[in-house]
């Protein structure tokens, strides 16, 4: 029996063209298996050993020494006690295997094919394994392939001898494809698939660097460094943006990746199925990069809110709807590009919003430091915004609007206790504040001060809110907004499952 094994494992290594190594561990897997159905336990452990010029074999059933609180499955698991009770001068510790020796089942046909399966299914996972090593050490960004097969869950893309899955999310909206067709993509990541651990290459054809890369091949200059995509962003299948920036000033960046009569870029358009893509001019000015941004729009002036990260964008009135786009589409675009939340108005709209804004500031001021309208009309003209800014001004620049000196300290002593009274109804207020809002997960004691003065003082209250309420209410971005608003609405959502 011992020279049939040798035999058969030279046999099988030679006929798979594996390495004999790979036959003995698969034999002894099937004899293990062969052991469990024989004893009728598939559920203990049993370890074969073969040995690798005799071709004599051993079987042991094993067990896991483990600690009394981590017993668990005792087909596989002793404790530590248990195993000092059996052999009082044991040596064996947590984490190590005590084995008992089994009586050897015979080596029939149903082994050798079990065995023979192992194999096969080893070399396959070898050659998988191989291929995709292949794949990923040609470094390939984009990737061309054909369809195999249109799935519920995505595309199968037949890459050589390698299937990559374009998933559902990852495919431009309405395009189609059938099976035999050329498709390009972008390489995304490798993901494992389930308890097999077997490795699934995942492509993209609606991520930003997927248009970066389909320029970058359109486009030499790109990849001789004289130009730069230094943004993308895009809206899949409708329209996209890209900002760049040229490193020669002999070279004009929009009109090199536009081509001639727009041939570079109208090559990137029919590959992403008709997206329209913008090409902009990128400035380190972010006034300037954002005016570039809402381009085809013009526009009238900007104001910019670094506190707050945003932009107000100021437009005629026949330019709005071009400016917002349809749907929305070009301003959510461009603040996609530029990074900075962007809110469009006429001028008309700024106009009021100006008026409302400093028609707010007089009143505080009348009401805190008080004056009559006329000076507190005086400080809004000479850009005073806040009460800290009386209060800690230094008083020659009061005293230079034409205030006298005793106008200035009294208005000035004024602004600080009322700054001191405000801080503390602010503080009065977060009393009146529920606990369930102060350990709400995002909101921090600046919110919820905001949140307070506005008379939001509940989770309930804070989840009623829409987006654009708590942005106004405190100032965070949108993000930030989203963010809070459905943890604030988690418990709902709780509630409605139970």
């Amino acid at each position: 029996m011992s020279r049939e094994m040798l035999q058969l494992a030279e046999a099988l290594a030679s006929e798979k063209n594996v390495d004999t190594e790979v036959v003995f561990e698969a034999l002894e897997f099937a004899l293990s298996v062969a052991a469990k159905k024989k004893a009728d336990r598939e559920h203990m452990d049993v370890r074969v050993e073969i040995d690798r010029h005799t071709g004599e074999y051993s079987t042991f059933r094993r067990w896991l020494i483990v600690a009394d609180e981590d017993y668990t499955y005792p087909d596989t698991q002793k404790t530590i006690e248990e195993i000092q009770e059996e052999i009082p001068d044991t040596t064996l510790q947590i984490g190590d295997y005590h084995e008992e020796q089994l009586e050897n089942v015979e080596f029939g046909r149903q082994a050798a094919q079990t065995a023979k399966q192992i194999i096969l299914q080893r070399i396959r996972d070898a050659e998988r394994e191989q291929i995709l090593e292949d794949f990923l050490s040609r470094r390939e960004d984009i990737v061309l392939g054909t369809v195999k097969r249109v799935e519920r869950h995505g595309i199968i893309v037949e890459l050589g001898r390698l299937d990559a899955l374009i998933p559902r999310d990852q495919c431009i909206p309405r395009e189609n494809f059938r099976s035999g067709d050329r498709i390009r993509a972008l390489f995304l990541r490798v993901d494992e698939q389930g308890a097999s651990g077997r490795k699934q290459v995942i492509l993209s054809r609606t991520s930003r660097e997927f248009l970066v890369k389909l320029f970058e091949q359109e486009v030499p200059e790109i990849e001789d460094g004289l130009l730069e995509i230094k943004e993308a962003a895009r809206d899949p299948g409708h329209r996209a943006k890209i900002a760049v920036k040229s490193n020669d000033a002999r070279i004009d960046p929009q009109g090199t990746c536009i081509g001639v009569r727009g041939s570079r870029v109208n090559a990137v358009t029919n590959e992403l199925g008709g997206e329209r893509v913008d090409v902009v001019l990128w400035s380190p000015e972010t006034a300037q990069f954002v005016i570039n941004a809402l381009s085809p729009a013009e526009v009238s002036r900007i104001l910019i809110d670094e506190d707050n990260h945003s932009v107000d964008v100021i437009v005629a009135e026949d330019q709005l709807a071009l400016a917002i786009g349809r749907g929305g589409q070009n301003v959510r675009l461009a603040a996609d590009l530029t990074g900075w939340q962007l809110n469009i108005m006429t001028v008309e709209e700024a106009e009021e919003r100006h008026e409302a804004e400093d028609a707010e500031l007089r009143a505080l001021f009348v009401q805190h430091l008080n004056v009559d309208e006329e000076t507190a009309d005086l400080l809004v003209q000479e850009g005073f915004a806040a009460l800290e800014e009386v209060a800690y001004v230094p008083a020659a620049e009061l005293v230079e609007i034409g205030f006298d000196e005793a106008t200035v300290e009294a208005m000035r002593n004024r602004a600080r206790d009322a700054i001191l009274t405000l801080a503390i109804m602010s503080e009065e207020k977060l009393e009146d504040v529920a606990e369930d809002l102060k350990t709400l997960a995002g909101v921090d004691q600046d919110m919820l001060r905001d949140l307070a003065q506005a008379g939001i003082t509940t989770r309930d209250d804070l989840a009623e809110l829409s987006v654009d309420e708590l942005i106004e209410i405190t100032g965070v971005s949108d993000e930030e907004a989203k963010a809070v608003i459905m943890t604030a609405r988690e418990h709902w959502f709780n509630e409605e499952q139970q």
